[in-house]
């Protein structure tokens, strides 16, 4: 049965409508916002998925280039893979959901988020998880929702919700914030060094916007809402636990707490072997291997109540730090020949490698999306491969995981970046993961900051980046724990990887990733004042030392470039008949010309001679001639009654015979030949751009200067 349900929001209507599209689904619903349409549905299989010890939940956020009447480029002229903003979205919208699925459940749910329909006013992301969220409610799978998001801007000092286009191209915030009725459940920012206060202050504004959308969700659940169907638990066997548990929990206390990853890796994997062959001796061979997928459950319960109680009832974390304190720290920069720039940056057993290329302006990254986003030049990407956890695994290319944290490194670099005009290059960072033991996000800030300061690239000021992590009470959720910069085995048990980068001065970059149904304002606030902490440890301390300014030339192995500004009228004198002018140019110089519509002329080339050589020969076929103008030319052809003198930048002007000397000319020939060098004066540019020059006036001039000069001496 066709339903429509409506609320406002920001100042527009929102809109919900189902039961007329995709009926085959457990879940569908189609989020109208203005003219943005996403059609969202939900799915989900009838038996759990076989071998596996996890939620398989899947979402993805499928484009349509129809959304904006664009047809896509390539030879197919269909789409492909997702965009790295498309993975971004779908990775955004699962992360608040995710959480509030039953822990023991393993049916296979699949969201499906597709935008029909974009005005850029209005958000089709947004849509997405607000439609993701409702079409759950409404189904028959079981979840603990609803949740909600809204995107927030900084405008002029004011807190916007859902901002315009024009709003946000103001905007020093982009924050999407989803959350429940009760907490907040998920955190993505992009922000210009934004305060602590400022940034939980937008927070709380969104969570209002987002307690009223899901009361409106409840409300088309409480009327259309299915009931939950039920499905085969897979919670570890508690009987197994606590024969584990009771045999082995003082070994696994004593293990857990090995300072070194490695060493204790081992230790749990040595752990893991004897509680089965303890379990075979006790209970026979044939019941240890009936239940080997039980025990594997109940130690892994076990190691993580562990390390959580240790951490939450005596204050200790596995390698023996205080829940302040972080991991040893230190870095080195220039230490690859050759490349542009680079950077070492090591957090424990974390180690990030981040290298700078310098490119042209036409290098940016061009980008084929359904906002109005055509190219960037800053593009930072993060490579985690298999050795980096020591495991023999062959790359295929970079996963979601891979393009969210490169994203996240990117974010809280923009803001620094200096301006095109201040620095015309494109600028590609790549963050190598050498080991990774948790953060390894947060390290490639702090690399990719060095790396750009070593390059040369004049950023405005340095970024650091530093994760907190969370452990809260099962029995009672106000009692908690915040720890400063989580390593890999608390990322794992942990509830929570807040993840902020930021200069001395604010935060550029915020991502949230929780295991709970949410966040209370406390426990964002005590994130916030831990990472800023630290980020300044890190920033003063650590990086400064080593770097604390960008080198005040670019690398030697960087091409040398020049912007200047020229007539667009004149760029098609620049480029010559196909081409013929500018390829001149560059066969000249050896340098690489880029030139945009409005007129900038980039200048690329290995030798800075070179470059200056190119730009003076674009200068003097731009060259502005003007009435009263001196020139020097060349005689380009003779006439009876003059000679033509080329000016330069395809401009010729004629010298009429009258106007050669003060003395008479019978003929031009006396005084000229093709291939002479004079200079003249512009004595008029006729209606039709013809140009009419004089010589025989600079000697008039040229002898009132000498008499001038005589009377002084006197």
């Amino acid at each position: 049965m066709f339903k429509t349900y409506s609320m406002e929001l920001a100042g527009r209507t929102l809109t919900i409508e189902t039961g007329k599209m995709a009926g085959l689904t457990n879940g569908s619903v189609l989020v109208k916002y203005g003219d943005t349409s996403v059609l969202v549905n939900a799915t989900a299989s009838k038996e759990p998925k076989e071998g596996v010890d996890f939620f398989p939940l899947s979402v993805e956020y499928n484009e349509r280039l129809y959304a904006v009447g664009k047809i896509p480029g390539g030879f197919t002229r269909r789409e492909g893979k997702p965009t790295d903003k498309a993975i971004l979205t779908s990775r955004a919208i699962d992360r608040p959901l995710r959480p509030l699925f039953p822990k023991d459940f393993r049916n296979d749910v699949v969201i499906d988020c597709l935008v029909l329909s974009v005005e850029q006013d209005n958000s089709p992301e947004v849509c997405a998880m607000i439609g993701a969220s409702a079409a759950l409610s409404i189904s028959d799978i079981p979840f603990g929702g609803p949740t909600a998001a809204v995107a927030v801007g900084y405008v002029d000092n004011q807190i916007i919700i859902n901002p315009t286009e024009a709003q946000r191209e103001n905007s020093r915030l982009v924050l999407t914030v989803a959350g429940t009725m009760d907490k907040i459940a998920m955190i993505e920012a992009g922000a210009d060094e934004i305060p602590d206060d400022t940034m939980l202050e937008a927070i709380k504004t969104a969570h209002t916007e987002i307690k009223r959308v899901c009361e409106f969700i409840n409300s088309i659940k409480a009327e259309i809402g299915k009931p939950k169907f039920e499905y085969k638990s897979f919670a570890v066997d508690e009987e197994i636990y606590n024969v584990v548990a009771g045999e082995f929990a003082s070994r696994m206390e004593t293990d857990v707490q090995t300072p070194d990853k490695i060493e204790r890796d081992d230790k749990i994997a040595k752990l893991t072997e004897d509680v089965n062959a303890w379990y075979a001796e006790k209970f026979g061979e044939e019941k240890a291997e009936e239940d080997k997928v039980a025990i594997g459950e109940a130690l892994y319960k076990l190691e993580k109540k562990t390390v959580r109680r240790l951490i939450l009832e005596e204050g200790k974390r596995v390698d023996g730090r205080g829940i302040y304190d972080i991991r040893p720290l230190s870095c080195e920069v220039g230490l690859i020949p050759r490349v542009h720039g680079s950077a070492l940056f090591n957090r424990g057993r974390t180690q990030v490698l981040s290298v700078v290329t310098l490119g042209m302006k036409s290098e940016e990254q061009l980008l084929d999306g359904l906002d109005n986003e055509e190219a960037k030049r800053y593009m930072h990407q993060y490579n985690f491969p298999g050795y980096s956890v020591g495991e023999a695994k062959a790359s295929r290319g970079p996963g979601r995981r891979e393009i969210g944290h490169g994203a996240l490194a990117e974010k809280a670099l923009v803001p620094v970046l200096p301006s095109v005009e201040e620095f015309p290059y494109s600028i590609r960072v790549v963050s190598e993961i050498l080991s990774s033991n948790g953060s390894t996000s947060q390290g490639s800030i702090c690399a990719s900051t060095l790396a750009l300061m070593d390059a040369g690239v004049p950023i405005k000021k340095p970024v650091a980046g530093i994760s907190t992590g969370l452990i809260t009470d099962e029995n009672d959720p106000s009692r908690h724990v915040v720890i400063t910069d989580i390593q890999g085995i608390e990322d794992f048990f942990g509830d929570m990887d807040f993840k902020v980068g930021g200069t001395r001065d604010g935060i550029t970059a915020i991502q949230v990733d929780i295991k709970v149904d949410g966040l209370s304002y406390e426990i964002i606030a005590e994130a916030f004042e831990r990472t800023h902490k630290a980020r300044l440890h890190i920033l003063d301390d650590i990086m400064a030392p080593v770097i604390a300014e960008p080198r005040p030339e670019i690398s030697k192995y960087a091409p040398k470039i020049t912007i200047m500004k020229i007539n667009p009228e004149k760029i098609k004198d620049v480029i010559g008949s196909g081409g013929k002018t500018i390829n001149k140019i560059i066969e000249q110089t050896g340098v690489k010309i880029d030139i945009e519509e409005d007129g900038s002329v980039f200048i690329y080339g290995d030798d800075l001679e070179k470059v200056r050589e190119a730009q003076a020969i674009i200068e003097e076929i731009t060259r502005e001639i003007e009435v009263g103008g001196i020139y020097t030319g060349t005689v380009s052809r003779i006439a009876t009654f003059g000679a033509f003198i080329d000016l330069g930048g395809g401009k010729e002007g004629l010298l009429h015979i009258s106007k050669i000397s003060k003395e008479r000319v019978n003929k031009v020939e006396d005084v000229f030949k093709v291939g002479d060098e004079v200079t003249v004066k512009v004595s008029e540019i006729d209606d039709q751009g013809r140009i009419n020059l004089n010589r025989k006036d600079l000697f008039t001039e040229s002898a009132e200067n000498t008499d001038a000069g005589e009377e002084n001496k006197e």
